[in-house]
């Protein structure tokens, strides 16, 4: 008979309250829980006396790869949704037994632009056209291949971004859009259809008309955004129930450099990217001016919407920009989810019970009967302060029990990483 986690504080995302009590899993799912004493005997008991338990975080804006896959989970975030990339590469995650060192993993294809592509032309990740019935094609191929939602990107025609929100809609598919250097604003978006802004954006563009990425002449003041513009935007946007995914990590990040957040941990230590982020934070003023800019713009949209009641989750952008640690960079947006002014209990549930509401994902972010028994055991109490969300005695994946040394270790080496990207790219030429 399974085993028990005993004497540990639960909290509860969804009631909102924390209890003292002991949790029976067995196999991959929670199957009691209890209030008082315990007198069934079990394979294994775990005494959490002065422990804290929280359901698996969700990042609900990354693009994972292999290589790094595992330290989502040795951080405590074991789902993540996947916003661009290639389902065929990313198979064996999908895939995973539930148990698996790596996170669940909810899926978009490739991101769908226009032309000449913000990521160069079609290619693995991304598909370009300015056709409407070419965008209808790739999002049926989309399906094909499995895609749970389907991704626009920044220089997508109204013509075309409407054929693929129309075609998705057949098959039960939402939209999510990526305006940061659009032309179409989040309100045209939101009249076509489209459900999902990432970064927060084309809200910027809405509140200035006529102000892209690329436009002259305009003189806004980004420290001191206006609010009634803010208001007037989320307000409308509300009214299309879309949901926002505002990743300030990605954002603030390039506003500290060149002393971004860094918990110095094992885990940000080992995630292989080190490299890659040094290269990119030579170019520290060209980011500033290109992204950091929007930091409080991005802050003051997510505050506003989510007072309003509207969906906001919590999502990192891994490993986009510099610094955004896969696993880790999850913990710092929390942190700057209470910094914009919402609660500990607020900043939980926008990584647990409200992200897998918004996508509709069954059985996880919550501590519950006939839930996955995706758990992270904390030393402190989160609700005390949100930083404390760092501090993981155990993760439970699946039902099993793992600590944070054992998950690294799951990292592939480069040559199997290798093996990997030359099958992958001899199955993909074949499938496109």
């Amino acid at each position: 008979m399974g085993y028990l986690l005993k004497n540990v504080s639960i909290i509860d995302v969804e009631l909102e309250s924390v209890f003292q009590g002991s949790i029976e899993v067995e196999g991959e799912r929670i199957t009691q829980i209890f209030r008082g004493e315990v007198s069934k005997k079990y394979d294994e008991t775990y005494d959490l006396q002065g422990k804290f338990v929280i359901p698996g975080l969700i990042d609900m804006h990354c693009h994972i790869k292999d290589g790094f896959a595992p330290h989502f989970v040795a951080s405590g975030v074991t789902t993540v949704r996947n916003t661009a990339g290639n389902v065929i590469q990313l198979e064996d995650l999908i895939h995973a037994e539930n148990d698996a060192p790596t996170p669940r993993v909810y899926s978009a294809d490739r991101m769908i632009d226009g032309a000449p592509g913000l990521w160069g032309p079609t290619g693995i990740a991304n598909f370009v056209t300015e056709d409407p019935e070419e965008g209808r094609q790739e999002v049926r191929r989309q399906v094909r291949e499995g895609a749970q939602f389907i991704k626009v990107y920044g220089l997508l025609s109204k013509p075309v971004m409407k054929a693929v929100v129309e075609e998705a809609k057949k098959y039960n598919l939402e939209v999510s859009c990526d305006l940061i250097h659009s032309t179409i604003n989040a309100l045209e978006a939101a009249e076509l259809g489209v459900t999902w802004f990432e970064h927060a954006s084309g809200i910027v563009q809405a509140m200035y008309r006529g102000w892209n990425m690329q436009a002259e002449g305009f003189d806004i003041d980004w420290e001191n955004i206006n609010q009634e513009k803010v208001d007037d935007v989320c307000q409308k946007l509300l009214a299309y129930q879309v949901k926002i995914c505002p990743t300030l990590t990605v954002f603030d990040q390039i506003q500290l450099m060149p002393h971004s957040w860094d918990p110095e941990n094992e885990i940000t230590k080992t995630c292989g990217l080190t490299e890659h982020w040094k290269e990119l934070a030579q170019n520290e003023e060209m980011y500033k001016e290109h992204m950091g800019f929007l930091n409080n713009a991005i802050k003051r949209i997510a505050k506003t919407y989510h007072d309003l009641g509207g969906t906001v989750v919590a999502g990192t952008d891994c490993p986009a920009g510099v610094w955004t640690y896969p696993g880790m960079g999850l913990h710092r947006e929390l942190e700057l989810f209470v910094e914009i002014g919402l609660t500990e209990m607020e900043a939980l549930q926008a990584a647990t019970n409200k992200a897998a509401q918004s996508i509709g994902l069954q059985h996880v972010g919550l501590i519950k009967e006939n839930y996955l028994a995706d758990l992270v055991i904390l030393e402190k109490n989160p609700l005390d302060n949100i930083k404390n969300t760092k501090e993981i005695f155990t993760i439970i994946k699946g039902g099993k029990v793992y600590d944070q040394q054992a998950i690294l270790e799951a990292v592939p080496s480069e040559e199997d990483l290798e093996k990997k990207s030359k099958a992958f790219e001899e199955k993909f030429t074949i499938v496109s």
